[in-house]
């Protein structure tokens, strides 16, 4: 920017100030990298929760007030989504205390005009959605800020639509113009990396900055070296993900020796020992672990919280700890009671859940799968069985009798295996399922529930986390 009336960081300390803002080395170092950094094409990648998009907000009307004709698009995943940004700039513009009279009276959050705007028809800042049409639009800046997440990323087809949409900023942009891509990766063919290795500047600020990681002997190991210094809070040793997931404490549960965790016994679970929190004043040890407890798998941990997003066949389910078996569950009675036994093993629990799909060559499967507990806490998936054919079969054109297709192929199973509950996907396909289930239940006169169950979420990581080690 060429004419500057004030530094950025002097800029965002005067906001922090009318904000009672404290303001941490983090977002210092951010506001240094926003202003100096010249490149074309720029990538800030930040943990969850830092506070990144408000910053560039801050940033956004810095730009403004230095320069009343400059003209940013903000693209997001959806337009509700950039306009966040958007009626974050519009509320730093109206209070800060070097902003006054740059506001219309009622200025949009899809688009806005500041005072000194000189192009009628580009805003001086316009929020849209990655699927919205912008073929008209021009603009010094593109800002995408978090324009890549969950749900425009599932699959490869999505992956490539949301490439084949932000190219579109080539023909946006006026000629010096910049693009800054903001957000943390969700797959590991994330935007963000292809970006930096065809050339664009990166500032990146994982939770920690020191890692490492231990998955193999776990039930048996219990000295782990790690590769860097203790920094002046320490380290933090985190076992498990999810409900499992523990902030260990030293002293109880380890012992330092030098560059090594001792633990004081086998802990059974993945392992990671870190240093030096980016943010410790807001990210305390209590918070990190209730953090760590909260997410689902360690994948999406990783992607969100130390910015490194993994294949799924490089981050989950080692195939080599699953210890398979021969037998299949039987029924007995003892002391009166009937009880589920697998070999030596009592069954105490068990769930099965019915994912419908058409069940065709080539298309989705239509999955049926049976998970059996014991009481120490072991799971077993006993039955992952690809169903085929049409929903259900009937003998005549009255539709009287069922006498084949998918559901008949499990009523065979709840037979075989006791079942007493399936969960039914009604998600698309599935809406209609558990009734035709459930008729073909009562038809063979099994003592079965058939009850809908909504996915939500990506269906690659609910798989994954139900298969989460405990």
């Amino acid at each position: 920017m060429a004419n500057k009336r004030i530094s950025f960081l002097a800029f965002f300390l005067l906001w922090a100030k009318v904000m009672n803002w404290q303001v941490p080395t983090l977002h210092v170092r951010m506001c240094q990298w926003l202003e100096f950094c010249d490149d074309p094409v720029r990538v800030l990648m930040v943990f969850r929760g830092a506070a990144k998009s408000t910053i560039y907000a801050v940033y956004k009307a810095w730009q403004l007030y230095n320069d009343g004709t400059w003209v940013s698009l903000i693209w997001a995943a959806d337009g509700k989504l950039a306009a966040k940004l958007t009626r974050d700039t519009i509320n730093v513009l109206r209070r800060h205390p070097l902003c006054g009279g740059m506001l219309p009276n009622k200025p949009g959050s899809q688009m806005f005009w500041v005072t000194g705007a000189n192009d009628a028809r580009n805003a001086s800042m316009t929020a849209v959605g990655v699927n919205q049409n912008v073929t008209s639009a021009r603009a010094r800046d593109i800002d995408y800020d978090d324009v890549e997440v969950p749900k425009n990323i599932k699959t490869a087809d999505a992956r490539e639509n949301l490439r084949a949409k932000i190219q579109e900023g080539t023909f946006i942009l006026v000629p010096g113009g910049r693009e800054t891509y903001i957000g943390t990766p969700h797959t590991h063919d994330s935007i963000y990396p292809e970006l930096v290795d065809a050339g664009a500047a990166l500032l990146k600020i994982p939770l920690f900055e020191d890692a490492i990681r231990y998955d193999k002997e776990m039930d048996t190991r219990t000295r782990f070296p790690f590769p860097f210094d203790p920094a002046a809070d320490g380290i933090y040793v985190i076992s498990g993900i999810h409900k499992a997931a523990r902030l260990l404490k030293e002293g109880e549960d380890y012992t330092l020796d030098g560059r090594c965790v001792a633990l004081t016994r086998p802990i059974g679970a993945v392992l990671d020992i870190y240093a030096r929190c980016a943010w410790p004043e807001r990210f305390t040890r209590e918070d990190i672990e209730r953090r760590r407890k909260k997410v689902r798998t360690l994948n999406y941990w990783d992607s969100q919280y130390m910015l490194e997003a993994k294949p799924i066949t490089e981050s989950r389910l080692d195939p080599e700890l699953i210890k398979a078996y021969d037998m299949h569950p039987r029924l007995e009675t003892a002391n009166r009671q009937v009880r589920m036994m697998l070999g030596g093993v009592q069954i105490v629990s068990g769930r099965a859940y019915w994912d419908p799909a058409k069940g065709k060559v080539g298309g989705d499967t239509s999955a049926f799968s049976l998970i059996l507990d014991d009481g120490y806490g072991n799971h077993y998936w006993h039955v992952a069985q690809g169903l085929t054919g049409e929903a259900a079969v009937f003998d005549d054109t009255r539709n009287t009798r069922i006498i084949g297709g998918q559901v008949m192929q499990i009523a065979e199973l709840v037979r075989r295996f006791n079942i007493v509950h399936v969960s039914v996907e009604t998600n698309g396909l599935g809406a209609f399922m558990p009734k035709l289930l459930q008729r073909a239940l009562k038809q063979e006169q099994l003592r079965c529930a058939a009850v809908e169950f909504i996915a939500k979420g990506n269906k690659n990581e609910r798989i994954l986390a139900g298969l989460e080690p405990p």
